[in-house]
């Protein structure tokens, strides 16, 4: 969660009603935000962490317009004749997005309000400014084109904010505050020791340097004040969606301050980008969908009236769909049941009927987790031992060490352990990897696992599907393919499942020593001899023989 602090005062005004505490915490609640306390003028409001436009008092004020049905006014945006050259940049630091905006007034509160919103989006959404930071500066004391580049750090000097002297780029990281909390974001992780060869900065077209992100900005280029009337704006980063939004939030704050804004062009000679856009996601939403969600029978104009009080366009709908349009500042709708979250907010959650099923039952265990105890019971009889790994793992894992060919799976963004990239798409290798982590330990050593993979698919609205699989792995001097065939013999009789097995080429296993386990003509999993190879890549000495069974596909789990 993220508690953010405004003026009470202040954000009355913006909403253009009074609202008392009772009422601000009527309507947070609904929502699903929290009025954490309200003292004299400050009120502390906790908020998900998947909401960044509302991390400023203007964000708020527009949320609790919409909200009241009180007019809320479109951001505008005109074309700067200036722009940004992007050249030589630093693959670790790559994007910067920029504006302009005019017409400011600021005050000390404005001024506090503006570092409160940067700070709590490098904190949240930027994660620490690891996945990147914000600048603000001066237009009167900027000569243009500004330049978005990256040089040795040696040769970058100039005085960092609120610093008495200059520095180079490396001393910035030892002796300035902001320079020193975060230095560990230079470091160059995938070369070990050591930090970036070069460091972003951006100079005007008099070569004097502006910043050095995600660090600080320059004493002279970059401290605002109450004089600033006109600013430029820029958000650097690893990755363009994320900083996008991140100056399109800021931004949007400075707007309802009164400011006029710019878009300004980055040109890095291949590619040109204009921001900001407050760019809407167009959708669709069925009626039907939402009431059978919901368990209500709200119609298409009921259903627009409830989405225009959180924010949403609805151009047009009939009785049966609902055209949308999504803030671009909606970072959290990735799915119709986003939206349809945001109708049973607007409906109130107090005012849905309790029911009750009109036929008393008695619970029961489901069928998938009657199968799963089963197997576990009859596993553990064997002398095995059950493992939970984690469904999120390395395609090396998966595929190199497996000596198998990389199969389509659900790649990552970026993660914080960068050696985790994919959602596995089969258990043995986890299982591999519990021997590998345990080689010291006495053996024989005998494992399962009953868990899910993740395996694409088009057919599905989130583009991939669930399967339980069971894995088995058996490590000891002397395992034999036997030593499997006995295993499926004693589960699928316990079971009462026929079953046949086929001959099978599988570069994890031995040739001539691995079959497929066959089930009414198709094929629900393998098993034989580890190959040498495989055991090789996972540092294991001892031999081991393994299976893996989909049991979604036997059971129709």
């Amino acid at each position: 969660m993220v508690v953010v602090e405004a003026s009470y005062k202040v954000l009355t005004e913006l909403i253009g009603k009074k609202l008392s505490k009772s009422e601000l915490e009527e309507i947070l609640f609904t929502v699903g935000f929290e009025l954490e306390s309200l003292e004299g003028d400050m009120l502390k409001v906790e908020l998900t962490a998947e909401r960044p436009d509302l991390l400023s008092t203007q964000g708020l004020a527009r949320m609790f317009r919409s909200y009241l049905g009180l007019k809320v006014t479109p951001y505008k945006i005109e074309k700067s004749k200036e722009k940004i050259i992007a050249k030589n940049t630093t693959a670790e630091w790559p994007f910067a997005v920029a504006c302009i905006v005019k017409g400011l007034s600021f005050d000390d509160e404005k001024i506090k309000e503006v570092i409160r919103i940067q700070e709590k989006l490098g904190a949240t959404f930027l994660r620490q400014r690891k996945k990147g930071g914000l600048g603000l500066y001066p237009l009167q004391k900027i000569k243009f084109p500004v330049t978005w580049t990256a040089e040795d750090p040696k040769k970058i000097r100039f005085r960092p904010l609120e610093y008495p002297s200059e520095l180079n780029g490396l001393e910035i990281l030892e002796k300035h505050p902001t320079g020193m909390k975060y230095k560990h974001i230079m470091e160059a992780k995938e070369r070990g020791v050591g930090l970036w060869k070069k460091f972003p900065i951006f100079k005007d077209a008099d070569n004097k340097i502006l910043s050095m992100p995600p660090i600080t900005n320059s004493h002279d280029l970059g401290k605002i004040d109450e004089s600033t009337k006109d600013v430029f704006v820029e958000a650097t980063g690893t990755d363009l969606k994320t900083i996008t939004l991140a100056l399109e939030v800021l931004v949007g704050a400075l707007i309802d301050m009164g400011g006029k804004v710019y878009a300004l062009e980055i040109d890095d000679g291949k590619e040109k980008i204009v921001t900001p856009r407050f760019e809407e996601e167009k959708r669709s939403l069925k009626v039907e969908q939402v009431n059978s969600l919901l368990g209500l029978n709200l119609s298409a104009v009921e259903i627009k009236k409830l989405l225009l009080k959180m924010g949403y366009g609805v151009p047009s709908h009939t009785e049966k769909e609902l055209k949308l349009l999504v803030p671009g500042t909606r970072s959290d709708i990735w799915h119709d049941v986003d939206v349809i979250d945001d109708v049973a907010r607007a409906y109130g959650f107090n005012n849905f009927e309790v029911r009750t099923k009109p036929v008393p039952t008695v619970g029961d265990t489901t069928r998938s987790v009657k199968v799963k105890e089963e197997i576990s019971k009859l596993l553990v009889g064997l002398g095995f031992q059950e493992v939970f790994t984690l469904i999120l793992t390395s395609s090396q894992d998966q595929f190199d060490k497996m000596n198998v060919k990389e199969l389509q799976y659900m790649k990552l963004g970026k993660s914080v352990e960068e050696s985790v990239n994919m959602a596995r798409v089969w258990l043995l290798p986890e299982l591999m990897k519990a021997l590998h982590y345990n080689r010291s330990a006495s053996f024989p050593q005998r494992l399962f696992e009953i868990n899910l993979v993740v395996i694409p698919d088009e057919k599905k609205d989130v583009l991939c599907r669930d399967e339980w699989r069971l894995a088995v792995v058996s490590s000891h001097s002397q395992p034999a393919f036997t030593e499997t065939k006995q295993i499926i013999e004693t589960l699928f009789g316990s079971l009462g499942v026929s079953y046949e097995l086929k001959e099978k080429v599988h570069t994890s296993f031995i040739q001539g020593r691995c079959a497929s386990i066959v089930v009414e003509g198709k094929e629900i999993g393998c098993m034989g001899e580890i190959h040498p190879l495989v055991l090789e890549k996972w540092g294991l000495e001892m031999p081991a023989v393994g299976l893996e069974v989909n049991l979604s596909e036997l059971f129709k789990l």
